[in-house]
């Protein structure tokens, strides 16, 4: 207030008036008086400061009209004072609240009610430009805009066109075309990346030993064989060899069906497997017959695991599906080791590589097979629709399986385009697609490796005309992905020193149009909160005036529940996270309840897909191509990155809420999960001491900004054990990897408790070797494992070691 009235009293003296009008105390009195006094003009006269209540009053005019209207106006200034004063402090509460929120932009850890893009940035526009500011309505529009203007159709169909198996000659001759196409774009950094590769394949049609499939007879010959109608149709990593036993059917081959097989008194081991496809992969199929003692597998397709619809398409009952029975990724005869050339590598194998052969038939052989079977019938939920009835469990005849795949050392090129972003160049958001197929592949990959180029153009143009993200985009085009992604686990375990650090996100555009019926999104919990933001700015694809986050609500009103599936091991995006600890997602559209019936097989081409899809395969594509493009504007572009890192926090408490049921059992034993619970509250407190940093921090902080940054981006990390072997345990999540040293193996072993051991059917169905029962060593050793990577995690969250605060 001194400064006001030394402000006002210093403009008075360079008024050119010769008076003022003040507040004067009149004695005698409480009330202040407006008189007339004329200035001395002396410079150095301060007038006296003096703050008590105070009336307003006019002049006094000397007159009775006068003394009334100084009444009149005296009362009126009494009552409208505190309105005039409630009016002055709610303009400049709503002026401050509304300054504040302009200025503090968006901060993705403070809730989910946040803005997309900070309004405050400012870009500077490219030199092609004559644009200025951009936000993020600028940026929205100019995607979908850039987006609209290309030809994602005609690139899926040209693409299916070629043929495209890992490692053939075609195959190099699109890898050359799609990097000539990258380097047509405005990208900082095109190159190719070489790989050279053990992959197993089929017997030459010519050669003399093809693989068969034949009766035996009862003295033990060989009897009339089998047709293998796609003779090219095999399992890629399959054990080479000659299989003989009975015929049993085990429905989908899960652990839970065979321990129900030998419930029923049928004994798998030593027996050949007639399985359905479907449920889990080829590749665990196999594994549960080899771990039940099984001499080999025969995998077809069921038709009631699709649409029953007539107006549908269906599989013909001759075409068998094609799948690798690695049980992990990667080149499976160099693991944990990048296969660069010239690089010597211990000889050693994949533990995943099966001991037993294993052959894909058609339905129609099936069918042929199940008519042999005597013994029980089968279950009712086990009976399919193969013109068999009733199906039954068997043992039938003699079979005799013969495998004569070949390994053959083969180079694969992987391609990339790099954005550089302008802030944090050394932080990479990773997008990628499967290039290769085993047959046309255009659900497989050339929907992926369509929508990948046009977001590659889109993304280009759009820094033509002033965008430029904060972090650099990396599209990869990989090779080797229908033998187990090997193209992609192959870079990481070549860079994964560098990648840990860097890579944000990786984002996967494989198997993403299956149909068009419902959405799925297989991801790290750190993406889901962001992945329900984007769906609310999506259009739906076959639903008009609905986002897809309103279609999929629609379905079910938790829409984490109809959406959110774990990441599988045969998608490229499991080894990212469960190998490499970087946060990824693969989007999905399918079919809703059944499978796309093609996939994998000869007839998966362009016309079948755009059958299947009553003709909206250019609206689903470009529906995806939206969702993955505003997803890598988000994780390019935010100040803070959107990754929700206390969702981890949720994921430890249900599996804890499975374990609390067991608390007795092991206190019985002198055994407490009090470790756990503990870490699990330290990670917890972590969690939410750094949002409420966040929250309090300054986003034009740039500085401060990439060290929280840096804390995010490597929370998935954070959740890889450190006290397992990459070579040995290459998965080394605890949430998501396989081995000893995961939560959900903590909790089968917990589950033998009550289970009895083996012998029970609940424990076919557990990560625990047959004939084991619970081990109090094995379960200390298990609950050390995880609780000091959870723990290690909540300090590492914490930031620096001053600032951890454990209650450990």
């Amino acid at each position: 207030m001194e400064r006001l009235w030394g402000l006002l009293h210093r403009t008075q003296r360079l008024s050119p008036r010769p008076s003022q009008t003040i507040y004067k105390r009149v004695e005698g009195t409480q009330q202040w008086r407006l008189e007339e006094e004329e200035e001395d003009g002396e410079e150095g006269a301060e007038p006296p400061i003096q703050f008590c209540p105070m009336e307003l009053r006019g002049p006094d005019l000397g007159s009775r009209a006068g003394k009334q209207n100084l009444g009149f106006w005296a009362a009126t200034g009494r009552r409208a004072a505190p309105y005039l004063v409630l009016t002055a402090l709610l303009i400049f509460t709503g002026a401050f609240l509304l300054g504040y929120v302009a200025f503090r932009g968006s901060c993705q850890a403070c809730g989910d009610d946040v803005l997309v893009v900070s309004e405050d940035i400012n870009y500077e526009p490219g030199p092609d430009s004559h644009q200025g500011t951009l936000y993020w309505s600028d940026l929205q529009a100019m995607f979908l805009k850039f987006l609209g203007e290309g030809r994602l159709e005609d690139i899926i169909r040209q693409t299916s066109l070629r043929k495209r198996v890992a490692g053939s000659a075609s195959m190099a001759a699109l890898a050359q075309d799609i990097r000539v196409a990258l380097l047509s774009q405005k990208l900082d950094h095109v190159w190719m990346d070489t790989h050279y590769v053990g992959l197993r394949l089929p017997p030459p049609l010519l050669r003399a030993h093809p693989n068969t499939l034949h009766w035996v007879e009862a003295s033990g010959k060989l009897g009339e064989p089998l047709p293998l109608e796609d003779h090219d149709v095999y399992c890629p990593y399959s054990a080479t060899g000659n299989a003989t036993g009975e015929l049993v059917y085990a429905h989908y081959g899960r652990p839970e069906d065979l321990q129900d097989l030998r419930a029923r008194g049928v004994e798998p081991a030593g027996r050949l497997l007639l399985v359905r496809l479907g449920e889990i992969s080829f590749a665990q199929k196999v594994a549960s017959a080899q771990d039940f003692g099984a001499r080999g597998v025969l995998i077809y397709p069921d038709s009631a695991d699709f649409s029953q619809d007539p107006h549908k398409l269906g599989l013909s009952s001759h075409r068998a599906v094609y799948g690798h029975v690695h049980l992990g990724t990667g080149d499976p005869y160099t693991p944990g080791f990048p296969s660069f050339n010239q690089t010597q590598f211990p000889p050693v194998q994949s533990s995943g590589l099966p001991n037993i052969p294993a052959q894909p038939i058609s339905a129609y052989v099936a069918s042929l097979l199940l008519r042999k079977l005597q013994g029980p019938v089968a279950p009712q939920e086990w009976q399919g629709r193969l013109p068999v009835s009733p199906y039954r469990l068997g043992p039938g005849p003699g079979l005799h399986l013969g495998v004569n795949n070949h390994r053959v050392s083969t180079p694969i090129s992987n391609i990339f385009g790099c954005i550089e972003g302008r802030s944090e160049p050394d932080h990479y958001v990773v997008i990628g697609a499967q290039r290769d197929a085993w047959g046309p592949g255009a659900a497989k990959s050339a929907v992926g490796t369509a929508i990948l180029l046009e977001l590659v153009r889109t993304f280009s143009s759009m820094v033509s005309n002033g965008f430029q993200p904060r972090r650099s985009l990396l599209f990869i085009s990989w090779d080797g992905g229908d033998f187990g992604s090997v193209g992609s686990t192959e870079w990481l375990e070549g860079y994964l020193s560098v990648l840990h650090l860097k890579a944000v996100v990786y984002v996967s555009l494989d198997n993403a149009v299956l149909g068009d019926d419902k959405f799925q999104a297989k991801t790290s919990p750190l993406l889901i909160s962001l992945i329900e933001n984007i769906l609310k700015q999506v259009d739906s694809p076959n639903r008009s005036g609905q986002t897809l986050y309103e279609q999929v609500m629609s379905n079910n009103h938790s829409w984490d529940a109809e959406v959110i599936r774990p990441l599988p091991m045969d998608s490229s995006a499991y080894s990212f996270t469960a190998f490499a600890g970087v946060p990824a997602v693969e989007f999905s559209f399918m079919e809703d309840g059944q499978v796309y019936p093609f996939l994998h097989t000869k007839d998966d081409t362009y016309e079948n897909l755009h059958r299947v899809l009553r003709g909206r395969l250019p609206a689903v594509a470009q529906a995806v191509a939206q969702l993955a493009g505003q997803l890598l504007i988000r994780l390019s572009h935010d100040h803070l990155l959107p990754l929700d890192f206390g969702r981890y926090g949720d994921v430890v408490l249900k599996h804890i809420g499975s374990l609390n049921e067991f608390s007795r059992d092991l206190k019985a034993r002198g055994l407490t999960l009090q470790w756990v619970y503990s870490a699990r509250g330290d990670y917890i407190r972590a969690a939410e001491k750094l949002r409420k940093e966040i929250y309090s921090s300054e986003e034009s902080d740039e500085r401060l900004m990439r060290m929280y940054n840096v804390r995010i981006m490597r929370v998935e990390f954070y959740f890889l054990s450190q006290y397992v072997s990459p070579a040995d345990s290459p998965f080394r999540h605890i949430f998501l990897g396989h081995g000893d040293h995961t939560l959900g193996a903590l909790l089968d072993h917990v589950r033998l408790l009550r289970s009895g051991g083996s012998g029970d059917p609940r424990a076919a169905s557990l990560q625990v070797p047959p004939g084991l029962s619970f081990q109090e060593s094995r379960f200390r050793r298990q609950l050390a494992l995880l609780t000091w990577t959870l723990q290690g995690a909540a300090n590492a969250l914490s930031g620096d070691v001053w600032n951890i605060d454990n209650n450990f």
